[in-house]
C-alpha cells in the first residue's frame, strides 16, 4: 500500500515535467509527509475539452465516487488494488475515463517485525520524481447550492499492486509506478479504461519498480526534509 508519500517539486516544476497546459488554483506546496485526505497535485486530461487539455490540479487524496452521499468514506479509498479496480463500483467509472498521474518524490512504507514498525523511504535509483498511476473523481456536495464553487470536490486515489523483488521483503504492496512512455496513454480520456488497461499498466511498471531503492528513516514526526535522513543502509532492513 501507499499511505504516506513525498512531493518536493513545486507547481512550475510539475508543469514543465508533465507538459501541463493549464495550472489550476491552490496547487499544494511541497510536503515531506503527505497523508490521506490532504490535498495533493495530480495531472489529468478531460474529455470535456477538445482537444483534451492537460491540467495540473489540486485533489483530495482519497477518492469519493460521484454516487457517494458523504465526503467521508466508510472505508479507505486513498489506494485502489490494481488487480480488481475494474470490478469495484467505487473505482471502475474513474478507470474508464478519469485517470491521473500522481507525482511523487518517493513514498514511505512500514516494515513490521513483531510489534516493531520501522518506516522506510522508497525512491528512484536516480533521484528523479515518480509518477504513480492514479484515478480521480468529482464529488458534488449536496449540502451546497449550485452557486457555490466549493460544491465540487476533486478527489483521487493511487493504484497499488503486489511487490516483487527486494521491495517484497519490505511490504507486500507497492504503488503502480508508470514509466514516462506510458504517461500519455494512461491519461488519454478517449481510451476507455478497463481491467485489461490496469493490468497492462502494472506490467509496464515492473521494470521501473524493480529499480526502486529504499532505506530506513526515523519516526515520521513533523514535515520537513529531515524526515528523509537515513538511519540504515540502502536496500537493507533494520
Amino acid at each position: 500500500m501507499c499511505g504516506r508519500f513525498i512531493i518536493t517539486d513545486t507547481a512550475p516544476d510539475l508543469v514543465a515535467m508533465f507538459d501541463v497546459e493549464h495550472e489550476g488554483e491552490n496547487i499544494p506546496e511541497p510536503s515531506w509527509n503527505v497523508k490521506p485526505t490532504e490535498q495533493i497535485p495530480i495531472v489529468l486530461e478531460s474529455a470535456k475539452q477538445e482537444p483534451a487539455v492537460r491540467r495540473l490540479e489540486s485533489a483530495r487524496w482519497s477518492l469519493v465516487p460521484s454516487f457517494a452521499k458523504e465526503l467521508a468514506a466508510p472505508y479507505p479509498t486513498f489506494n485502489a488494488r490494481a488487480e480488481s479496480v475494474g470490478e469495484k463500483s467505487t473505482f471502475k467509472n474513474s478507470l474508464a475515463s478519469k485517470r491521473a498521474l500522481i507525482p511523487a518524490t518517493g513514498y514511505y512504507e512500514w516494515h513490521t517485525v513483531g510489534t516493531k514498525k520501522t518506516p522506510y523511504f522508497v525512491h528512484s535509483d536516480d533521484g528523479l520524481p515518480l509518477a504513480f498511476a492514479g484515478l480521480y473523481s468529482w464529488w458534488r456536495n449536496p449540502a451546497l447550492p449550485d452557486t457555490d464553487p466549493a460544491r465540487w470536490v476533486l478527489t483521487a486515489t493511487i493504484l497499488t499492486t503486489d511487490a516483487q523483488g527486494p521491495l517484497a521483503a519490505l511490504h507486500e504492496r507497492i504503488p503502480v509506478v508508470l514509466p514516462e512512455e506510458w504517461w500519455d496513454h494512461w491519461l488519454d480520456p478517449h481510451t476507455t479504461g478497463d481491467q485489461g488497461l490496469a493490468d497492462a499498466a502494472v506490467d509496464a511498471s515492473r521494470p521501473l519498480a524493480a529499480s526502486l531503492q529504499f532505506y530506513a528513516v526515523a519516526k515520521l514526526d513533523g514535515n520537513g526534509p529531515e524526515l528523509l535522513e537515513p538511519i540504515g543502509e540502502i536496500g537493507q532492513l533494520v
